[in-house]
């Protein structure tokens, strides 16, 4: 089959929580040649943001969402190894976290997963993170990223306070602080002063190689 024909496939795995179909698929990835990559953004990830999707129209639960998410795990586990050099040669560092108040990660696990696989090196904060903790640790680990995420309109105020306390300690330079999540927007970035705003895993990765320079 065509690669294109192969991604859907391999959405379609992860999707139908179907694990040994997305391995083997992934396996299949692997002997014909095709890119690594590509298959985990357009197959895997890509089907895992529909079942994100499912869940939030409430057709898929937590357990579904686990089950589509270890399908996932098991092809990237699978496809990883064959990432092209320039795909895991940069190790750009990120911290990642769900703001204080939310403790919805599932989106923000997938982002986690997705620059994994595409070579970053990313601490997880967790749920319910206070702002300064984002700032602290990625002086911490010298991190280029600050990554944060809020699926609740009553924790976006907290998502200011990380880019407030980096201005306040002048540090605006050493950071770019990207923001996503279910309420947020372009405009919600705009007006808190981050750098990018991404409304998916896989244009969360392209948005954080354009900022990691």
């Amino acid at each position: 089959m065509d690669t294109e024909e192969l991604y859907k496939q391999l959405a379609d795995a992860v999707i139908n929580m179907d694990e040994d179909r997305a391995v083997q698929l992934s396996r299949e990835v692997i002997e014909q040649g095709f890119d690594a990559y590509e298959a985990i953004d357009k197959g895997l990830a890509a089907g895992m943001e529909q079942a994100g999707k499912l869940f939030e129209e409430e057709e898929y639960f937590v357990p579904e969402l686990i089950i589509c998410a270890d399908a996932m795990n098991a092809g990237i586990a699978l496809l990883k190894p064959h990432l092209k050099t320039a795909q895991v040669s940069t190790q750009h560092k990120a911290v990642i976290g769900v703001i204080e108040g939310d403790t919805h990660d599932i989106g923000k696990n997938l982002v986690r997963i997705m620059l994994e696989a595409g070579g970053f090196h990313v601490l997880d904060l967790g749920r319910d993170v206070p702002p300064q903790t984002f700032v602290d640790k990625a002086v911490e680990i010298n991190a280029e990223l600050i990554l944060v995420s809020s699926l609740m309109t009553t924790t976006m105020d907290a998502m200011a306070d990380v880019v407030k306390i980096i201005n306040d300690r002048g540090l605006q330079g050493r950071f770019k602080v990207a923001v996503g999540g279910g309420p947020i927007s372009q405009g919600f970035a705009d007006r808190i002063g981050a750098n990018g705003y991404a409304d998916n895993a896989a244009e969360a990765v392209r948005l954080c190689r354009r900022l990691a320079g």
